[in-house]
């Protein structure tokens, strides 16, 4: 596995993820929002800077995709123990946007065998949009931007879904739809 800037900072969001679950667990907001910062932070960065460095893979898009499983799947379970209230509350939306975020995992699964990364625009958006979401709900109990941010990931999951039914083999840091589509007319 080259070790380049970009996969270290998609691999600190693997090894990050389970001292997020810890920090919720032992009832430290303040670690989880550190780290939950700095996942933020490497998430943002590793694609522009492989994109920079000119160090884009197969592999990167995989580790940067698994860092994103991670992160989505640690973060409502620590929030859960640092902010039950709130978690009740948002429940819906929660359980929305966990199976909204999984679905397309589980068609690329059946149809490559394998997780897709396609890393397009609107995914891109929709990760803005939900980690902006989730600091505004957990740190301001303010909902608006998350709600936002899960009927964007209906969005995102029906064009990831479409992507997949679409290509014949796998491929990652896609655009959009239009480019899979524009792609497949010309050849």
């Amino acid at each position: 596995m080259p070790l380049n800037i970009p996969n270290l900072l998609s691999l600190f969001r693997i090894i990050a993820a389970p001292f997020l679950l810890l920090a919720g667990w032992l009832g430290r907001t303040d670690l989880f929002f550190i780290l939950f910062g700095l996942i933020l932070l490497s998430d943002a960065f590793d694609g522009f800077i492989a994109r920079i460095l000119d160090q884009t893979s197969e592999l990167g898009a995989r580790l940067d995709s698994y860092g994103d499983i991670l992160t989505y799947l640690s973060t409502p379970l620590a929030a859960w123990w640092l902010w039950p209230d709130i978690v009740k509350e948002e429940l819906y939306y929660i359980i929305v946007a966990i199976t909204v975020y999984i679905l397309p995992a589980f068609f690329a699964l059946a149809k490559f065998g394998k997780l897709a990364s396609y890393h397009t625009w609107i995914t891109k958006i929709s990760a803005i949009l939900m980690s902006a979401g989730v600091v505004m709900l957990l740190g301001f109990e303010n909902d608006l931007l998350f709600h936002i941010a899960v009927y964007f990931l209906l969005i995102e999951m029906a064009e990831n879904i479409a992507i997949t039914i679409i290509l014949q083999k796998p491929k990652s840091n896609i655009h959009s739809i239009w480019h899979v589509w524009k792609e497949k007319q010309c050849s």
